[in-house]
């Protein structure tokens, strides 16, 4: 019974924080909501319960985020070991009307996405199952895009999935989700085959194509955090036994013809294309103010070095290439959990080198308007959507919620880190001003696109702006049908909502 204890001083914090003189009756509503939920969960799933103070919490509230921003302070953290486990949890939640929130990999940098002060955090740290098919691979929420690699790699096989180790799987597929080889087979959301799904209500469904179809589509692209709780997804693989893989750098006088080829590999439009992508940077030295670009390129089969770079090959000052596999190339480029402050911040044009430059260099100036922040590091990232990315949705039967044209775009965007508390609101600002300043600039150009990626988007942005208003308006009737009782609306505030 040791729990009742926690409980107590769960309760004396929690309504010390919302006291009648300090806090209005939904603040003290909420707070007895919380210790609700937390006595239903103690009582139903004593195994899985973890609160302040206990062994374990550290790991669940904070270091298993990425972003140092992101750690919360739950008032208890519920980690089920099964689907079951999470529909009692979910149900036990909603009937207590208590803020919740989820994390699956813990890799979203929008504070209160995947963690929350004050309310319950579910933890699906258990749910870590992997299991390998002939053409398909069964995953749990809990696994990285390096754990599914690693469990494919003895098979010859690969995923579409995250470019870096410790990303996530729930939150990359259901945003999207960037990998490689997005111009053969297209975006994450639209390899997955069946989704496992608990909604608000503590039911179970699986969603595919045949069953339960509509929220099949709106979980491409939908988020993570507008429907349920997936506890599964079964994701197509393909065989690709070996990678070739480049490194290059490039000085600062190479930077617009390193930008010029982002944007000619945006362009390229076969019919049937050779898997290739990248990782496309520019970062700023704060000491010297000196800009240099970096390329990770990986193309499907073996060509050493790999021929679909050419373009970048011919102005690098430094290329190293190989022949490997997608689990050793992923487990050389870790992120960190815990490791800094960060924010992104973009918005996306056509692909033209000339006004993607410009906009390299408006970045670089405006720098100087942050150059005092310590431990400032900026990024300039380029993030290329081909023709050929986005027909694989168009043409396989069931699409996605984004519905772009089948045009070269690009996602330019600011990533950025620091170390302190106090220039997190100065950070967002600054950010926030530049870029949507930017991006009237292209509009006026004729050159914007109003698309927005969730997983490069600032907590500011409308991530739903640019999917086209008839899927907004038929996300929002799946929504209502699937969670009549508006539990993700209304219990779960973070992330991205229509």
């Amino acid at each position: 019974m040791g729990y009742l204890t926690q409980l107590g001083a769960i309760a004396t914090a929690l309504l010390a924080s919302a006291t009648p003189s300090s806090a209005s009756s939904a603040e003290l509503t909420a707070a007895k909501n919380v210790i609700c939920a937390c006595r239903k969960l103690s009582n139903l799933l004593p195994k899985d319960i973890i609160y302040p103070g206990s062994a374990n919490y550290t790991q669940e509230a904070t270091n298993d985020f990425w972003d140092i921003r992101t750690a919360l302070s739950p008032s208890c953290i519920v980690v089920p070991r099964s689907a079951d486990e999470v529909a009692t949890a979910i149900e036990a939640i909603s009937s207590c009307h208590a803020p919740f929130a989820v994390r699956g990999g813990g890799h979203m940098n929008i504070v209160g996405s995947n963690n929350i002060n004050n309310g319950v955090l579910i933890g699906l740290t258990n749910l870590n199952q992997v299991k390998v098919n002939a053409d398909t691979v069964e995953v749990g929420p809990a696994l990285t895009w390096y754990d599914v690699y690693s469990a494919l790699e003895p098979y010859g096989r690969v995923a579409i999935g995250g470019r870096l180790k410790t990303i996530g799987v729930p939150g990359l597929t259901l945003i999207g989700g960037y990998h490689y080889f997005n111009n053969k087979y297209g975006f994450a959301m639209d390899n997955v085959d069946s989704y496992d799904v608990v909604l608000g209500n503590g039911t179970q469904v699986t969603a595919t194509r045949s069953s339960h179809p509509d929220l099949f589509w709106a979980l491409k692209g939908g988020g993570g955090n507008n429907f349920g709780v997936v506890t599964k997804f079964v994701l197509k693989t393909y065989p690709v036994p070996q990678v070739s893989t480049t490194i290059q750098a490039f000085n600062e006088s190479a930077v617009p013809g390193f930008l010029a080829a982002v944007c000619e590999a945006a362009k390229l439009n076969s019919a049937d294309p050779i898997a290739a992508g990248m990782v496309a940077t520019v970062s700023y030295n704060v000491s010297t103010q000196v800009t240099s670009a970096s390329l990770l390129g990986v193309q499907e089969g073996v060509s050493n070095p790999p021929d679909q770079f050419a373009n970048f090959s011919r102005i690098s000052t430094f290329a190293l290439n190989n022949v490997t596999n997608m689990k050793d190339w992923a487990f050389q480029f870790d992120t960190p959990k815990q490791g800094f402050r960060i924010q992104f911040a973009h918005r996306t044009i056509k692909a033209d080198a000339a006004v993607l430059t410009s906009l390299y260099e408006s970045w670089k100036k405006s720098l100087s308007e942050v150059i005092d922040v310590e431990g400032l590091g900026p990024t300039f990232v380029a993030n290329v959507i081909s023709p050929t990315s986005v027909r694989v949705g168009n043409n396989n039967g069931v699409g996605n919620i984004w519905g772009l044209p089948e045009e070269p775009l690009i996602i330019w965007q600011f990533s950025t880190s620091w170390s302190l508390a106090r220039d997190d609101k100065r950070m967002q600002n600054w950010a926030k001003t530049t870029v949507e300043r930017l991006h009237r600039e292209n509009r006026r150009k004729g050159i914007a696109s109003e698309y927005v990626y969730m997983g490069d988007a600032g907590d500011w942005q409308d991530a739903f702006a640019g999917v086209p208003k008839a899927n907004v308006a038929r996300l929002k009737r799946i929504q209502a049908a699937y969670d009549r009782d508006r539990v993700f609306s209304r219990l779960s505030t973070g992330g991205f909502k229509f």
